[in-house]
């Protein structure tokens, strides 16, 4: 059965078009700026992040949890362990790489060092069972006065000295020894017993100093020349071995090109004389 289409139908009102039927589905054309008005500015553009900025993103501010920092603090801990014995071991290097003999001639001066001063001590304390026991102790307390102030006089360098010792001469043919060299001597010599000291006839005392540099070193101000005289009274046997120990005098002097060389004698003539200074501000307690 056929149905035509009647062309009144066309024009009810149901059927009218719809708007915007036919038309393209693409998008709307942008509204035109009303006039006088300034033209939309552009979008500025993504800044590009480079792999420097992305990692210092990461690191800063650091993101540190409390197990991150016992972590750390433990490794401190156990890194400042390890440098305080590596430091012990290499003070110690050169006692382990003596010989069995050196180190036999070290404890020997370290236990003749130790007898020195029970020696000291005992004396000491005779000296005031003297004093206890004489019948006449002003007189025994006037005798160890005039025993001290000559002990003193020595050490003081007013008075000249002689007994059994060492002399040291050490040679520096190129001009190497530098004034520290001398002054660990001094030192060296002084914990070995060493109770009177001269150099190129110059006295040691408490406030000797040294000075100048290789080749040209002074003594209290007053220039010596290679090669150096020491003149050391005291105990041979000990002052010898304390200047060859290793990695002692002898040693460092070896390793700047210098040589030392010792010689033990019976009688040692210390007398170069220190003038007595009077001083301006200290005064005896004694009463």
């Amino acid at each position: 059965m056929n149905h035509e289409q009647n062309p009144d139908d066309a024009q009810q009102p149901g059927n009218e078009p719809r708007p915007g039927a036919g038309r393209s589905s693409g998008p709307l054309p942008a509204e035109a700026p009303p006039p006088g008005a300034a033209p939309p500015r552009p979008a500025p553009p993504e800044e590009e992040v480079s792999g420097r900025q992305r990692l210092r993103a990461g690191l800063w501010p650091p993101r540190v949890s409390r197990a991150q920092l016992i972590v750390a603090l433990l490794l401190f801990v156990l890194g400042l362990g390890l440098a305080i014995q590596v430091r012990s071991n290499s003070d110690n290097s050169a006692l382990r790489g003596a010989r069995q003999e050196d180190l036999v001639r070290i404890l020997d001066e370290l236990d003749n060092r130790t007898q020195r001063l029970e020696d000291e001590k005992q004396r000491l304390d005779d000296q005031r069972t003297e004093l206890e026991n004489s019948s006449d102790q002003a007189e025994e307390a006037r005798k160890q006065t005039l025993e001290k102030e000559r002990q003193l006089g020595i050490l003081a360098g007013t008075v000249a000295a002689h007994g059994p010792g060492i002399t040291l001469t050490i040679s520096d043919p190129v001009g190497a020894v530098e004034p520290d060299m001398l002054l660990d001597t001094i030192q060296e010599l002084r914990a070995a017993g060493a109770e009177a000291i001269e150099i190129d006839g110059v006295r040691v005392v408490a406030n000797t100093y040294f000075s100048g540099d290789g080749g040209e070193l002074k003594v209290d101000g007053r220039k010596i020349e290679a090669p150096y005289e020491f003149k050391v009274i005291g105990k041979p046997q000990d002052l010898e071995p304390a200047l060859n120990i290793p990695g002692g005098v002898v040693q460092t002097l070896e390793k700047e090109q210098a040589t030392a060389e010792v010689t033990r004698a019976d009688d040692i003539v210390v007398d170069a004389l220190r003038p007595a200074k009077q001083p301006d501000y200290a005064r005896s307690s004694s009463r």
